[in-house]
């Protein structure tokens, strides 16, 4: 059965303009009773999707701008369904950890990733989600994201480069046959830093670039000898056999000016989890220049199923 981007959740289109990410955790309730209720929600979200996106719909006949993705951790999966398959590369982040820095892992069981152009289209889609999911829900964290200008990171440069042209995304982020029974789903890693924006933006621009490892204005990438050895672009490249592995980024940046909490939300979807992880192992072990004026506040992985697969959960296929 060949990949069907139709069916996929929204893992591999556009950022959007205004973004939302929330990472839930169950409450200590019986299992039986956390299954009915992502059962149901299960069945009502996708009619909260297509309900929205008819509201949303513009004035000059585009259409909605409404991409959502909801996904369940290797916890969530074992609690809700013990007696079902599960995703073949679905397992708990534990954190990854090099010679001086480390990624350690935080806690969550369920996760949106919400965006539209309008933020009013996103903040009805998770209001609405959570009336279905707050009695057997805590929050783990909720992040606003923006689009900056020109689409660029906070840190300024062009972000999402490396990243796969959209005619070829979906190969990229979407499961294939490989996991016959979960074709279609997506691995997701979400993962918050914080930035010291002081630090970084006393350096000169030409370290900058040395850092990143492109050009600035540009985006052009810098020959090797001009990068720094722990350059983003070099420390987060992963080539098993001497071919690089691509992911799908959807990294937006979020910011609270007034307390200083300016930072990436960055947003992983891949048709593999390995590939991921192995750039996050090398990004620790080469010691990535970003990790030397950023904190990482979450992360964790998630399974975003099919709409199909979501359909047997609604039906009560696994339990």
């Amino acid at each position: 059965m060949p990949i069907n981007p139709k069916v996929a959740q929204d893992v591999w289109k556009d950022i959007g303009q205004s973004v939302q990410f929330t990472v839930l955790k169950f409450k200590d309730l019986p299992q039986a009773d956390l299954h009915d209720a992502i059962v149901d929600f299960a069945d009502r979200s996708q009619a909260i999707i297509r309900s929205l996106r008819i509201r949303d719909g513009q004035n000059d006949g585009s259409p909605s701008t409404l991409k959502v993705a909801f996904g369940f951790s290797n916890h969530a999966w074992d609690l809700l369904f013990p007696n079902s398959p599960k995703p073949k590369e679905l397992e708990d982040f534990t954190g990854v950890k090099g010679p001086k820095y480390s990624m350690p892992a935080t806690e969550g069981d369920l996760f949106f990733h919400i965006r539209a152009n309008n933020q009013a289209v996103v903040f009805e889609a998770q209001t609405q989600f959570m009336k279905f999911l707050e009695d057997i829900t805590e929050v783990v964290d909720s992040t606003q994201g923006f689009r900056y200008f020109e689409g660029r990171a906070i840190i300024g440069f062009i972000d999402g480069t490396e990243a796969p042209a959209p005619e070829d995304a979906a190969d990229y982020a979407i499961i294939g046959d490989e996991d016959a029974d979960f074709i279609n789903g997506s691995y997701a890693f979400a993962q918050k830093w914080r930035h010291n924006m002081d630090f970084w933006n006393k350096m000169k621009t030409e370290h900058q670039e040395k850092a990143v490892g492109r050009e600035k204005f540009s985006d052009l990438e810098l020959e090797d000898e001009d990068k720094y050895e722990n350059a983003h672009n070099v420390a987060s490249k992963y080539e098993p056999n001497g071919e690089e592995q691509k992911i799908i980024r959807m990294n937006v940046p979020y910011s609270d000016p007034a307390t200083g909490n300016t930072g990436t939300y960055f947003m992983g979807y891949a048709r593999h989890w390995e590939v991921t992880k192995g750039m996050l192992t090398n990004m620790v072990d080469r010691s990535d220049f970003l990790l030397t004026f950023s904190e990482l506040l979450s992360e964790q992985l998630f399974f975003i199923p099919s709409r199909d697969t979501l359909g047997q959960i609604a039906d009560g296929e696994f339990n």
